[in-house]
This record gives structure tokens, C-alpha cells and sequence, in this order.
């Protein structure tokens, strides 16, 4: 299984915010859900359901953001100090971050399509034979594919955000609530990035990659029965369990014929990575609204 380093998904160094308005309660609200996540430990491999958490997570922050946003009294103090850098600082980073909300859930759908497409071939095969499926498993493998290339892209775009978004000038540190302000909206775009690359590398997970037209690697791995083992998927995500389960389906070669089980296992572990991955898919589409309120709320802000 390749494992995760910390050094790709860095700890979520939020410090502790505190508001002068506190008893606000969309202030106390994003001060609540900030404060959470920085208690959240580096995992050394993803899964679904932890992904699904922290995009769900990074939802509700921004619907606090929306909130906060449309305070009267976070218009004022942004409109009495205004510094333009920063607000469009923030704006760009706003819209880059939907860029990447958009194209990963188009990735999403891609990989779901290729998914049922399977799971639709599996289900018309008597047999399951290899012949039955192959194409459509290498269609699965050309999405991961395009998928991890536009991993590639966004995770590059994220790190552009991290070094406009640290270049940006603080307001004047005496005005306390709209230092506050300032700095929460900040700890959201850091947590933005931090949440995002996780989700990216979730999806981005090395696969199992045939040789054309041999699926040599694959064959040497099911041979040692690396990948048949159903005890050891428990340390697989849902990727990569899908890969072993598909790769022991289409080794040419392999010594054993197709049986009820091998097919109802395969069938099992699309089920439970579909699930998944629409999830996530809805996860962003819910995202990507939050994003666009909050982007046009400091529009409306700026143009005052």
C-alpha cells in the first residue's frame, strides 16, 4: 500500500481564534468549527470516510464564512480599512479554489461513469470472464489516469494560493475585531489548502498499473497473492482495494477460474467506492456553492 506522507498532507496548524464579538453566534460558530480542526491528527493513509469528513467539515466553515461575511459589522470594519490587495488577494483565491472544486468533482463523475461501466459488464458476464471486461477495466484505469493528471494541476494552483494568499499585508493589528476578522478568514483559506490536498492525493493513489496490452505487474502481484487476500483489504482505501479486486479478475494466465464469490467480491468493492466517491462528489457540489456566496459577498463588499 503506498503510504501517505506527512510531508503531503501537513498538519492543520490553526491556532485558536478568538473574536471580540463572541457571543455572535456565526462568530462563535467559525471560531468552534476552526478550533476543531486543529485538533485533527495527520493520518498516514486516507480513506473515504475520512475525506468525506473533512470536505463536509471545510462546507460548514464556509457557510460560517457566509455568515460572517454578511454581518453588518464585518462590512463596516472591512469598509473602513479597506486594503484592496488583500480582498482581491482573497477573491482570487476564492475562484481558485472553485477551479479545483469544479474540476475535481468532474473527475469525480468520470470515475464513477467507468465504475458502473464495469459494474454493468460484470452483471451482463456469465462467466465473468476476462475477455468480458477488459476494456472496460482499462477504461477505469485511463480515468484514474486523467484523473491523477489533473491532480497534478490543482495541487500546483493550491500551492500558488498558499504563497499569494502569505504575501498579503495585515490591517491595522490595533482595530481587534477586524484583526480578528482578518486572521479567521485567513486560518479558512490555510485549512482550505490543507483539506483540499488531502482529498487530491486520496484520489491521486498509485495504482496498479498494466503494461500494454500485459498486465505483467499485476499478474506477479496476484501470483504472490498480494492482492486476492480479502484479509489483508483492511489496509487498502477504497482505490486501491477496487485496483487488487479488478486485477484479479483480468490476469491472463492466472490459474484459477472465476467463481460466484470472486465476482460478488468485485462487485462489492465498486459498491462501496461508487458510494464513495458520489458522496464526495455531492460534498463538492455543496462546496462549491458556499464558495461562490462567500466570493460574492466580498464582491458586493469591494465595490462599495
Amino acid at each position: 500500500m503506498a503510504a501517505f506522507s506527512p510531508k503531503s498532507t501537513p498538519p492543520y496548524n490553526v491556532r485558536s481564534v478568538s473574536f471580540p464579538a463572541r457571543s455572535h453566534p456565526s462568530v462563535a460558530k467559525l471560531e468552534q468549527e476552526l478550533n476543531k480542526i486543529s485538533s485533527w491528527q495527520v493520518p498516514t493513509s486516507l480513506k473515504a470516510e475520512t475525506v468525506l469528513g473533512r470536505v463536509s467539515s471545510l462546507g460548514e466553515i464556509y457557510r460560517c464564512v457566509e455568515d460572517l461575511l454578511d454581518l453588518p459589522m464585518t462590512q463596516q470594519a472591512l469598509l473602513q480599512h479597506r486594503n484592496e490587495k488583500l480582498m482581491n488577494d482573497m477573491l482570487d483565491d476564492l475562484m481558485r479554489y472553485l477551479d479545483v472544486c469544479g474540476k475535481t468533482r468532474d473527475a469525480c463523475v468520470l470515475m464513477k461513469e467507468s465504475i458502473r461501466d464495469i459494474q454493468s459488464a460484470l452483471r451482463r458476464s456469465k462467466a465473468g470472464g476476462e475477455l468480458s471486461i477488459e476494456s472496460n477495466v482499462k477504461a477505469y484505469f485511463c480515468a484514474r489516469k486523467k484523473m491523477k493528471k489533473e491532480v497534478a494541476k490543482s495541487l500546483a494552483s493550491l500551492t500558488q494560493a498558499d504563497n499569494i494568499f502569505g504575501d498579503s499585508p495585515l490591517f491595522n493589528a490595533s482595530d481587534h475585531l477586524l484583526s480578528a476578522i482578518v486572521r479567521v478568514l485567513r486560518e479558512a483559506s490555510l485549512v482550505t489548502v490543507s483539506i483540499f490536498r488531502s482529498l487530491l492525493l486520496f484520489l491521486s493513489v498509485p495504482m496498479l498499473k498494466p503494461r500494454p496490452s500485459k498486465w505483467y505487474l499485476v499478474s506477479k502481484l496476484v501470483h504472490k497473492g498480494v492482492v486476492t487476500c480479502e484479509g489483508q483489504q483492511g489496509n487498502l482505501n477504497e482505490l486501491e482495494s477496487v485496483d487488487a479486486a479488478l486485477a484479479s479478475l483480468v490476469v491472463p494466465n492466472s490459474g484459477k477460474d472465476f467463481e460466484a464469490r470472486d465476482i460478488h467480491s468485485v462487485q462489492k468493492r465498486l459498491g462501496i467506492l461508487d458510494t464513495s466517491i458520489e458522496e464526495i462528489e455531492n460534498e463538492l457540489d455543496s462546496l462549491s456553492r458556499h464558495l461562490i456566496h462567500a466570493r460574492v459577498s466580498l464582491l458586493n463588499i469591494l465595490s462599495q
